[in-house]
């Protein structure tokens, strides 16, 4: 199953910088402005690497990918980064409060290189297919730099949680890095290069399945880049299967998490729907009665219900979606109120998704998309993807703000999927819509980085 095993990473010179000045969120996670933010930080910001600047000048020879392999190549030279002594694996724990939830949580988990395996194989699953553009970018910058500096976050199952009392152990020691970033999440990072331990960390993964929560573009590049380097590296005659399991090529960067533990958190997305063209809100809700019953907050009949955007109704509809695990809800809010909108019983899911898995069928997120979206406002799966009529957000009140301000039509408020049902689904070899999941908080990159010989 799962092959793991320790390397030498490169690792900024904490002597020399400050990890706040020059680690990054994930690449796909920067925005225009946090990227000039990067950039205003250090020159030697990892942003230069990890999602440098495209420029109107840019040709083959020189373009925002042959210059981050320039950047890799200065800040190695320089000792800017040091590679690790010793082949290690690095145990990797993060504090954080999630957005709109009051308590501070310990997320552990450990680092180290994995084998990449084809899906085919039954080692590593899927939760989300991928798009064409953004692999065929991270390919490139692959090809260039023979680096990894983003993690991809992975999930293990391990119910007796071996490794979990190994971390916690390992977190009562002086951590080799210890910042907190943007988002106010504190991240320590410890190596281990004791072969013992490494091993034993070897060991209690052999047996185990991967589920990937975050990097799925990432890991596909990394698969693509590895079948290119097999046919490139191949002797003679020799099928491009059969080169050495052991090539650097062979292995990506990893950070495993249990399943089992404390401190995984996944976040809803909530979906803002604009440029509906002849948009009637009485119609949509029509339409939409087909389906589910309406539940208005507050009640119309309320006393002293001065506006239903305020926070005791936001939060009372959210403890009434949460609590609602026999049935499916979520909810919908318009300038002309806030509701919650259930899943009538009568309804024949089958009859409506028939080439959808059992499972699929009763995802919220499913419902939203085939039948509010698809059904009730003719959205196509095909502008879904486009984002023609459909955004994506975070945080409820930017949801809120955005109908109230007339940048969206609706905005539709989900439960977030559990951690299990990622698991569950992906381990049928099924995959959930674009955007269910945010594992919060990301897994940064560039605390360590693996440089391909």
């Amino acid at each position: 199953m799962a092959q793991i095993r320790p390397f030498r990473a490169f690792r900024y010179d904490t002597q020399r910088f400050s990890p706040a000045d020059v680690l990054t969120q994930p690449y796909d996670k920067i925005s225009p402005e946090m990227q000039q933010r990067y950039y205003r930080l250090s020159p030697d910001n990892l942003i230069t690497i990890e999602k440098g600047l495209v420029l109107p000048d840019d040709t083959a020879r020189n373009n925002v990918h042959t210059r981050a392999a320039d950047k890799l190549r200065e800040l190695i030279a320089k000792h800017a980064l040091v590679q690790d002594a010793q082949p290690s694996i690095y145990a990797y724990a993060q504090d954080y409060q999630a957005p709109g939830q009051h308590d501070r949580k310990t997320r552990r988990g450990f680092i180290a290189l994995g084998h990449l395996e084809n899906y085919e194989a039954g080692v590593v699953f899927r939760h989300e297919k991928t798009l064409s553009a953004p692999k065929a970018d991270r390919l490139e910058l692959l090809r260039q730099t023979k680096a990894q500096t983003g993690l991809l976050f992975m999930l293990y199952d391990d119910l007796a949680q071996k490794l979990d009392a190994a971390l916690e152990k390992i977190a009562a020691t002086p951590p080799a890095l210890q910042f907190d970033d943007e988002f106010g999440v504190t991240h320590r990072l410890w190596q281990i290069s004791d072969p013992a331990i490494i091993q034993n960390f070897v060991q209690a993964m052999a047996d185990k399945a991967l589920v990937i929560a975050d990097g799925h573009h990432r890991y596909e590049t990394a698969l693509n880049y590895r079948d290119e380097r097999r046919k490139q590296t191949a002797q003679p005659g020799q099928q491009s299967s059969a080169a050495n399991p052991d090539a650097p090529y062979e292995f990506a960067m990893m950070a495993f998490f249990n399943t089992r533990a404390s401190g995984l958190t996944i976040l809803p997305t909530h979906r803002l729907v604009r440029n509906v063209t002849n948009f009637k809100w009485e119609k949509f809700r029509q339409q939409a009665s087909e389906f589910f019953d309406w539940q208005q907050y507050p009640p119309p009949n309320a006393t002293n219900a001065a506006k239903v955007t305020n926070a005791q109704a936001l939060a009372k509809l959210a403890a009434d979606m949460a609590n609602s695990a026999d049935s499916h809800s979520m909810g919908v809010y318009s300038r002309d109120g806030l509701y919650r909108l259930t899943l009538q019983r009568n309804v024949d899911l089958t009859k409506l998704f028939p080439d959808l898995a059992p499972g699929q069928r009763e995802l919220d997120v499913v419902l939203l998309h085939g039948l509010l979206l698809e059904k009730c406002l003719g959205i196509t799966p095909a502008a879904v993807v486009a984002e023609q009529n459909v955004t994506y957000v975070r945080e409820i009140e930017k949801a809120i703000e955005d109908v109230d301000s007339g940048r969206a039509q609706l905005a539709f408020l989900l439960n977030p999927v559990s951690v299990q049902t990622v698991v569950d689904l992906a381990s049928r070899g099924e995959v959930l819509p674009q955007k269910s999941t945010d594992f919060y908080p990301k897994v940064l990159s560039g605390l360590v980085i693996y440089v391909q010989p």
